[in-house]
């Protein structure tokens, strides 16, 4: 395990003094290859005559999680995978340890899925240890952020995002990356990183930064620690490494979040994002086809303070006439005067049989991979998104620039 630390340790050092330095932007092969399958000529015509010319960093084009297609998540390797695809945003979703301290983590509990603890002596720490498959009981288990401290954090590694719930050994637990992805990238570990030591990096970058503060599993307060004193937290490592409120767009899907930071930190509220999951939570007084049910209104959010408003894709379009159109919701949005960035592209894997939970308003049109430009032609042009979290940011930074989009 000591190798393999220090060798990705190694690793990331020079990727980080790398990332520092004015490279280019490279979008390799990924671009060209969805454009070959679009289907509107008029959208393809327009991004092939881009193929051969040079691109340029885009603020539109967010890295969601780094650059997880390919990368672990979360990791120096994924955030510099996403610095050299052109992104103009880099995103960490902020979590806590044990002792109360800030790391890059989608969730406080996915630790058995995006990390080696499973294969270490920190194992027994966890919530729910390892529980193999049994009959038609699926294996298990569950490692909080909370059940480590950050020195303990830092000896992980991270792996691609993935379990194999029909595993009734550890090992076979952990080697679940989906055959769409890959673990090409990942063999060697991935080097997790504090929210501290992320925003030195994106700082060093040169981009802009959106931490997004997780939902914590455990109940809050935790040991003292209230819910508003985990927000201002994330807000005050910002200040403490002299980043300017305007380049932080902070988020989080607890509207109670956004508020607290429009109060009490009014320069970092102004851009604060709500994600907004309301078909998912409020199914039953919440549908996207009628605005009578949105409570609270778009324009009820925007009297609150605030100015951006974060759906899944599916929330902003639907289909009519066998196009991919802009949906209620949309126009609901935007017509009270909020922002809208939306996520997440390339998560889906291929579309040749539609496109499951992201693609779910559209699916009907969904049947091969050229709808992924397709989809964000509309989102950009038709609804006005400010910006596009994508898994892989090559996709989005090429589309940015062939558009003209900043």
């Amino acid at each position: 395990m000591r190798s393999l630390l220090s060798s990705v340790s190694l690793v990331a050092f020079t990727l980080m003094t790398a990332a520092t330095s004015a490279a280019p932007v490279e979008v390799g092969v990924r671009p060209q290859f969805l454009i070959s399958q679009i289907k509107n000529p008029e959208l393809k015509a327009r991004l092939e005559a881009c193929i051969d010319k040079p691109m340029e960093r885009k603020q539109f084009s967010i890295a969601h999680r780094g650059a997880p297609l390919q990368f672990p998540e979360h990791t120096v390797q994924s955030y510099t995978a996403a610095y050299r695809m052109g992104v103009g945003i880099q995103e960490c979703d902020v979590a806590f340890t044990k002792d109360k301290k800030l790391v890059c983590r989608h969730a406080q509990n996915d630790l058995h899925t995006t990390t080696n603890i499973l294969a270490t002596d920190l194992a027994k720490k966890c919530t729910k240890p390892f529980a193999p498959a049994a009959g038609d009981k699926p294996a298990s288990a569950e490692c909080r952020t909370s059940d480590i401290t950050l020195a303990e954090f830092k000896t992980l590694v991270g792996k691609m995002d993935a379990a194999n719930n029909k595993a009734t050994t550890v090992d076979a637990y952990m080697k679940g990356t989906a055959n769409w992805r890959t673990d090409l990238y990942a063999a060697a570990g991935g080097t997790l990183m504090t929210h501290a030591e992320y925003i030195q990096m994106v700082k060093k970058q040169g981009l802009k930064f959106t931490p997004e503060l997780k939902t914590p599993v455990v109940p809050m307060p935790y040991e003292g620690w209230t819910q508003e004193q985990y927000a201002q937290a994330m807000i005050d490592e910002y200040k403490a490494a002299g980043v300017p409120a305007k380049d932080v767009f902070a988020q989080s899907f607890n509207l109670a979040d956004i508020l607290y930071w429009i109060k009490a930190e009014p320069e970092f509220g102004k851009q604060a994002v709500f994600l907004d999951e309301r078909d998912e939570t409020q199914e039953k007084t919440f549908n996207h086809m009628d605005a009578a049910t949105f409570k609270p209104s778009m324009k009820e959010l925007k009297a609150m303070g605030v100015n951006y408003i974060a759906p899944s894709m599916p929330l902003l379009v639907t289909v009519e006439g066998g196009k991919i159109v802009p949906s209620v919701y949309a126009k609901e949005a935007k017509a009270a005067g909020l922002k809208i960035i939306t996520w997440s592209l390339e998560r889906s894997g291929p579309l040749q049989k539609g496109g499951g939970y992201y693609y779910k308003s559209i699916n009907s049109v969904v049947n091969n991979d050229g709808v992924i430009y397709e989809l964000l032609d509309v989102l950009a042009r038709d609804v006005g998104i400010e910006g596009m979290f994508s898994d892989w940011p090559a996709t989005v930074t090429y589309y940015a620039n062939c558009m003209g989009l900043k």
